[in-house]
């Protein structure tokens, strides 16, 4: 990218341009709720990065849908409070299916207001298995990581590999090389806007879907998704009046590309 700018100026230079910050950097880190549904290894590298480099972003609160995850563990860890509510537990109490999108409103609107203490700017998806309604969409800046590249759509425009089994998908589509990328999480799942493809990992003859998603777990989404949001908390991603993501005043229509 040839623009670079320190904060301040990228602030004034959106402005004149009639682009709008995804998150407007201040005087203090952007602080960052780690939602998650496992084993939170996405969650656990995304707070590695924030106390080894910049102190852009904070992770202040952690929340999972599932008490058997590992979210108290990793908050014991880094002394983060930790926000624990069952999902299953939640649609059980009210004689529902985990489909009934109506009653996952109401369990966001809780969700909303257990988060409000902790004053989040921004929601870090990492391995969060429920589907997110409107109601958290608008409230919260959602960043997503996917195990597949979301740039690749087929003849109808739509994308190839979304969904949980993207990395079996792409294998069995014969796909030599696999990527990760981060995203803008939208209602329609899997379909936000890119923000940044990891670089290319190739796949070895005969590997199952596990292992490749494994291996790109470690080469793809701990480098971008720290990385998305070092460049999120500096200012550097935008939007302009189509709702068309810029970074560093650049049109990015597949996302920063590592290669």
């Amino acid at each position: 990218m040839a623009w670079r700018w320190h904060s301040q100026e990228r602030d004034v230079s959106y402005t004149k341009m009639g682009f709008k910050q995804l998150y407007q950097p201040t005087s203090q880190p952007m602080r960052v709720a780690g939602f998650m549904s496992g084993s939170g290894s996405n969650i656990r590298k995304i707070i590695e990065a924030s106390k080894r480099e910049h102190g852009l972003y904070e992770v202040v609160v952690l929340f999972s849908d599932r008490a058997g995850s590992k979210a108290n563990a990793i908050g014991k860890d880094f002394d983060i409070p930790v926000i624990t509510r069952d999902i299953e537990g939640f649609y059980a109490a009210r004689g529902k299916q985990l489909r009934d999108m109506t009653v996952r409103r109401e369990f966001d609107w809780m969700t909303q207001e257990a988060l409000a203490p902790h004053v989040v700017n921004v929601i870090a998806y990492g391995g969060y298995m429920s589907i997110v309604t409107s109601l958290l969409l608008r409230t919260y800046l959602g960043i997503n990581v996917h195990p597949a590249d979301l740039s690749v759509v087929d003849g109808n425009g739509r994308r190839r590999y979304t969904g949980d089994k993207a990395v079996a998908k792409a294998l069995q589509a014969g796909e030599r090389f696999i990527r990760a990328t981060t995203h803008i999480l939208e209602e329609k799942v899997d379909y936000g806007k890119v923000l940044m493809v990891s670089a290319p990992l190739e796949v070895r003859a005969g590997e199952s879907a596990d292992d490749a998603q494994s291996r790109l777990k470690e080469a793809g989404d701990w480098v971008i998704f720290p990385q998305t949001l070092r460049y999120l908390a500096d200012g550097r991603f935008a939007r302009d009046d189509e709702g068309k993501i810029h970074f560093d005043g650049e049109p990015i229509p597949n996302g920063v590309r590592l290669e």
